[in-house]
This record gives C-alpha cells, structure tokens and sequence, in this order.
C-alpha cells in the first residue's frame, strides 16, 4: 500500500493527490483517510508543502463529491445497485447510508466523510433525495474541507507514527469523529451562551 501512495506522491506530486481523492471519494478501493495521513506525513518530512497538499486535497475531494452527485442525479439507485458491490459499495452499506440520511438529513454529508463506506454513498443520496447542487455543496463542501485539513494535519504531527494512528483513526472513527463533534458542539453552545449572559 506505502509502495502504491509512494507512486503517487512521487511521480505526480500534487496533481497525483486531486486525481487520487477524485477517483478515492467516486469509489474506487483507495484507502482514503491512509492517503491524506501520508501527505500529511510527506509534509512532515518535507517533501511536501502544507498550504498546497490541503488545498490539492480539498480539491480532489470537492470533484470527487460533485461527480458522485451527477452520477446519482443522472442514474439514481440502480447504478450503485448494479455497479456498486464491484467497488466494494455493499447493499449493508447503502442501507446504512439511507439510514444516516433519514436521522441527519444534509448534515450527514459532513459527518459521512469520516465514517469509511458511507462517504462514497452520501453524494448520491443527495442527489436521489432531489437535494439541489447548492444544498448539497454547502453542506458536502464543508465536509471536505475539515475532512481533507484533519487527516493532513494528523500525518504532519504525528509523523513517523502516521501509519499507526491513520488505521486507529479508520478503524474507530465512527465513534471518534461524531464523539468530537458532539463535544465540539456543547462547547460551542456553552461558549455563545456565557457571551450572551456577560
């Protein structure tokens, strides 16, 4: 797998990452949140610029998303049904998404980026629950962005121990990400709430 990102990295530097998370975020079986934490991590040793791997990032991210809305505005259910279990798109994880979908509504397409298999559904389903391009885009692009600066900015802190924490972080990040958020958003409110009383 280090081999393949290396490839990628090395050969097509900067335009390899938008091409990478472009094809990762439609569905091909790339290890998403490995790559961003190995840009992070070529950043940390140098190779790469902070600035321009997150912005190339949000980039691939943003044009991945926005493919798989057209896909699903123009072709629904029955491509991800037909074509989806030969990317690993399973009819478990389509019912998981469908069901995120009916408890979050669009705030799923942030939260989605960082629950591996339903980030590659979330697009889609916007587009069959007939979410208009700016609905979608507000909420997906937000999604991206903190998506794309937090796996990044892992890689470059933790450095050498990149590999390590990236598979903790994909492996528990359904309870690590939306356990954050949740904290993050009872701060928020407890902060604007203290501001308001002084």
């Amino acid at each position: 797998m280090v081999q393949h990102l290396n490839v990628i990295i090395n050969h097509y530097g900067y335009v390899g990452i938008i091409l990478a998370l472009t094809g990762g975020i439609i569905g091909l079986p790339l290890p998403d949140e490995i790559l961003l934490t190995y840009i992070g991590f070529n950043v940390f040793q140098g190779r790469l610029s902070y600035f321009p791997s997150i912005v190339c990032a949000i980039i691939g991210i943003i044009c991945g998303i926005s493919i798989s809305y057209l896909l699903g505005h123009l072709f629904g259910l029955p491509l991800l049904n037909k074509y989806g279990p030969k990317v690993f798109i399973t009819e478990k994880k389509i019912e998981i998404t469908k069901s995120l979908f009916s408890k979050f509504g669009p705030y799923i397409l942030i939260i989605g980026f960082f629950i591996p298999g339903v980030r590659h559904l979330t697009a889609y389903f916007a587009a069959i629950n007939h979410y208009s391009f700016k609905k979608f885009a507000t909420f997906a692009f937000v999604g991206a962005i903190l998506w794309g600066f937090t796996f990044i900015t892992i890689g470059k802190i933790f450095g050498d121990e990149w590999d390590k924490v990236a598979s903790i972080f994909a492996k528990y990040s359904l309870v690590i990400f939306p356990s954050a958020l949740f904290i993050a958003v009872i701060f928020f409110f407890v902060w604007r709430k203290r501001l308001n009383t002084n």
